[in-house]
Order: C-alpha cells, then structure tokens, then sequence
C-alpha cells in the first residue's frame, strides 16, 4: 500500500509498504536521481521472504511533495526520522543506495540510530563523492559541475550519459528508458539541489559514529561511486562488512540481484 506522510509544514514524503506487519522490516532509501522504484527487483522477492519493504521517495523524487528547499544532509535525514516516528518503526534495518547511503549514514550519525538495528550501504556516496585534499578517490568536481549543468541545459541528455555510467553489465533500451523514466519523476530543482549536496558535503566525521552491524555493498565496476569509497567506509566503519560485486557498476541491485537480495537477507537474518 501506498501513502503519504508529512515530514514538515507542506511537504509530504510517499512511503509504499510491502508486507506490512513483518517483523523484518527494510526501510529503503533510493540514490541520485531515482526514486523507490529502484528497489523493483528487491520489491519482487525480498516480501515473499517474510520481510516487509518500504520503499520511501526523498522529498522532490518520485510521488513525494516538491518543495524547493530542505536537500542538505541534514533536512534529509531529518525526514527519514519523521518517517521512523511516525510509522512506529523498531529495529529495522535501513537499506541506502548511492546518495540514499549518504542519508543513511547522516540519519545514522545524526539521530543515534533511532528505531534502526541494522545498516546496509550500497554503492554508497561516502564519504565523500568527489575527491578532496586528503582523500584522493572519488569523481572530480568539474564530473558533477557538468551534471549540474546538464541538468539545467539538457535534462533528458543527462539522465542519458548518466545511465551510461550507471550499470556495468549490458542492458536493453526497453530497461534503459524504464531507467531514464525515473530520473523524469524526478524535479528539476530538486535534481540539482542534491548533486550540490553530493559535490560539497561529506561524511568523514559521521562514520566513527556508526555503531550497529553494517553491512557494505559495492560493485567493482562502479563509476559513480568509486570502489575505493566501499573501503574507505569498511574501514572508518568499526565492525562493518564488505562484500564486493565482481560483475556489477553502479546498478548492483539488478546486475547482481540474486546474489544481492542473498546478502542482504542473511545479514538481517
């Protein structure tokens, strides 16, 4: 089922809950620039599991609520722990891709890991998307200054080189428009406020600060969100475990979906 909560005055966030009532709940956070129907290849199998799946649309993507502000890491985890109250959710196990793995982990750092008892970070955008003086991995800041330009020049051929970069693996034109549909979803404004909150913020100092079980799921190919950034994380992450896609970029979620949907189900056990 599908409804809407409010995260703040006039801005409504869209959850749709797959299997309600299961006591192994995953709350997913979608990356840049989809929404939660991202997760459709977990969607079809992880419910007939016994774990109940809700996939939650980031203000300004997908069918929630456009405002023009509130895309800084912190607004956004703050809308994640509105969700977490307001649905009564207890240890759960928060699920992030790409950008949503950066709100996991601010939402993580910022709010003590309320209602949360399990982490998983895939190809996750920390900690820290583009390459800075001391930490030499990720994409350059000229990489997302031309996305950001795209975006306000040409959106639809942006979201068309971004799909090129997406997956690793071959995919049909049919699944490539499926794909390039949900950047559509998406606002313009909102598309661009999150590729600034990706370019100019980090996590370094939030990853100490992670203390439940964290799992970490990285394709090697992956050319949004380098590779080394997986280890970078497995490391500043105490406890945490990686598992390395070896056939997969970005999009490990499908590329990989069964070996995926495997790991994830045997760390939330």
């Amino acid at each position: 089922m599908g409804y809407y909560v409010p995260v703040e005055p006039n801005v409504n966030v869209f959850l749709e809950d797959l299997n309600p009532g299961s006591s192994k709940a995953i709350l997913f956070l979608h990356g840049w620039p989809a929404n939660r129907n991202l997760f459709e290849y977990q969607f079809n199998r992880l419910p007939g599991m016994g774990y109940c799946c809700i996939g939650m649309d980031t203000r300004g993507f997908g069918n929630s609520d456009r405002p023009w502000a509130g895309y800084d890491y912190d607004r956004l985890a703050d809308d994640v722990r509105v969700v977490i109250e307001a649905l009564q959710l207890r240890n759960i196990t928060l699920a992030g891709h790409s950008m949503g793995g950066a709100i996991a982990i601010r939402y993580i750092a910022r709010h003590n890991s309320y209602g949360v008892s399990k982490l998983a970070l895939i190809a996750a955008a920390a900690p820290s998307f583009i390459q800075r003086p001391g930490f030499p991995y990720g994409l350059q800041r000229d990489d997302v200054n031309k996305l950001i330009n795209q975006t306000y020049a040409d959106r639809p051929q942006m979201l068309d080189d971004f799909g090129k970069m997406f997956f690793f693996q071959k995919i049909t034109q049919p699944f490539k428009s499926w794909f390039i549909q949900l950047g559509f979803q998406a606002s313009s404004w909102a598309t661009v406020a999150c590729a600034i909150t990706l370019r100019d913020e980090s996590l370094f100092t939030d990853l100490p600060n992670i203390n439940i079980p964290t799992l970490i799921l990285h394709g090697i190919h992956d050319k949004v969100c380098l590779y080394p950034l997986a280890q970078a994380m497995n490391q500043d992450i105490s406890g945490s475990k990686l598992v390395t896609f070896q056939f997969s970029g970005h999009g490990l979620i499908w590329e990989e979906q069964d070996k995926f949907n495997e790991e994830l189900a045997n760390f939330i056990g």
